[in-house]
């Protein structure tokens, strides 16, 4: 593909990143989001028909949610302005909207309206635009990396439509490369003198796609870096090799929002690795979050949860031992104690598993909210004081341990305004095994505790 397709390299000797100069101007230049873009896919089709409606873009950066907002305005013949939600106010808006109202009608064209980082407006500022986007005066397109459900104005959503974009495919990231040196080798650019080629090993690719992450943004920028570092191999050809991609990646570069979506969608992988019985994946998930950049004090204190929450009586040992992982990294800190982490994490996974703990205190608390508090029976109470011992405080209780068992067959100790439950229902796994037979022979002697009352 020639350098055409892209935005020319203009000799004016105002510097512009690589990343913003090859920024596609045609939608058969722009790489990846094919399940939109493809045959029959619901852009293609949108722009087929040229009924544009008001959408939200999500997805992560680097995968050309700004591009395409202003590749569809190009195709559909719109105005396109541009705002940011980290830069824009209200003023900003209300600015957009006379000038897309004097843009119909002067030219009789319309506007498509960009908010990039949309999340980033409150309440109000989002808002601001429901009127004009109901009335036509433009086509909203919002970007955002947050999951909208959360940061969006069910007003807005209810208008726009949510399309999600993806991080770029190897292969996808591979064709970025290709047409950044191609059009790097043909164009007069300040990178590289007229005449002179660029070219890059194999495995510098690699290692590009690799720490690029899906971003095609970065991966632009690491090329555009990389070229200070290149050999001239011959007389004008420059080659790009393995070292010289390492002088410009980082360790670190893998995609983690350590308070958005990601953050969330990785936390909930390793904790269904954990109740999946899944020790390798869950090791996966836990050190992708490590090399992220998560606090490990974060993760400490989600397998303390997992422990309780999927394996419980089960295993008891599994509560102490995420409690020692936790105590461990206070202790050593990372990377150290990133390995008790480690331990914990496939040891929850591999342990008998039991949420039954955790169904029981969910029934419980429902029965409370919808139950109100009822009084304890006298006889659980205890009378330290003379007053309260007339007032028959702990009258009739019987002690536990001076009855057979060291259990008091037949005694409640509910409300008496309240049925007995039975909300803690043992598995048949790991320790609750034993649990459930204790529990079965407790029951019947309080069944032959009540039929001996009755006769």
């Amino acid at each position: 593909m020639t350098s055409s397709t892209y935005q020319s390299a203009s000799q004016t000797g105002i510097y512009q990143p690589l990343a913003d100069r090859l920024r596609p101007q045609t939608l058969q230049a722009f790489i990846g989001q094919k399940h939109l873009l493809g045959p029959k896919r619901v852009l293609t089709k949108m722009l087929e028909a040229n009924r544009l409606y008001s959408l939200i873009f999500w997805g992560p950066p680097g995968v050309g949610k700004t591009t395409l907002a202003r590749l569809i305005a190009r195709q559909s013949n719109l105005q396109f302005i541009s705002l940011s939600a980290v830069l824009d106010g209200v003023k900003a808006v209300r600015e957009a909207v006379e000038q897309a109202k004097l843009h119909r009608e002067q030219f009789q064209q319309g506007t498509l309206l960009f908010v990039d980082e949309v999340h980033r407006f409150n309440k109000a500022q989002q808002d601001a635009f429901l009127p004009f986007v109901e009335d036509g005066t433009f086509v909203f397109i919002g970007a955002t990396t947050e999951n909208p459900s959360f940061e969006l104005n069910n007003a807005l959503l209810s208008r726009a439509k949510v399309l999600v974009l993806r991080s770029l495919e190897e292969d996808e990231l591979e064709q970025v490369i290709e047409h950044a040196l191609d059009d790097l080798s043909q164009s007069d650019h300040e990178f590289l003198p007229a005449g002179e080629s660029l070219a890059i090993t194999p495995e510098a690719k690699q290692i590009l796609i690799r720490a690029a992450d899906g971003d095609a943004r970065r991966v632009l920028n690491f090329v555009e870096q990389a070229i200070d570092f290149a050999d001239e191999a011959e007389a004008g050809k420059w080659l790009i090799d393995r070292d010289a991609v390492m002088e410009v990646v980082q360790e670190g570069q893998r995609r983690f929002d350590k308070g958005g979506e990601a953050f969330y969608d990785q936390i909930s992988a390793l904790h269904k690795s954990v109740r999946g019985s899944d020790p390798d994946a869950a090791l996966y998930w836990l050190i992708r979050m490590l090399d992220g950049g998560v606090d490990p004090r974060y993760l400490a204190r989600r397998l303390i949860r997992m422990a309780s929450e999927e394996i419980a009586n089960a295993d008891p040992k599994a509560l102490q031992l995420a409690l020692n992982a936790a105590e461990s990294y206070e202790r050593l800190g990372s990377p150290e104690g990133d390995l008790a982490l480690a331990q914990a994490a496939t040891y929850l996974a591999v342990a008998p598993k039991s949420n039954a703990v955790y169904m029981a205190y969910k029934a419980c608390l429902a029965d409370i909210k919808d139950n109100g508090s009822h009084e304890v029976p006298l006889h659980l109470r205890n009378a330290p004081t003379e007053l309260m011992s007339q007032l028959d405080y702990g009258k009739g209780y019987r002690y536990a341990h001076d009855e057979p068992e060291a259990f008091a067959a037949g005694e409640s100790y509910f409300p008496e305004e309240m049925a007995e439950k039975s909300y803690y229902q043992p598995v048949e796994r790991g320790l609750e095994i034993k649990i459930s037979a204790k529990m079965r022979h407790l029951q019947s002697l309080n069944q032959q505790s009540i039929y001996k009352r009755r006769k």
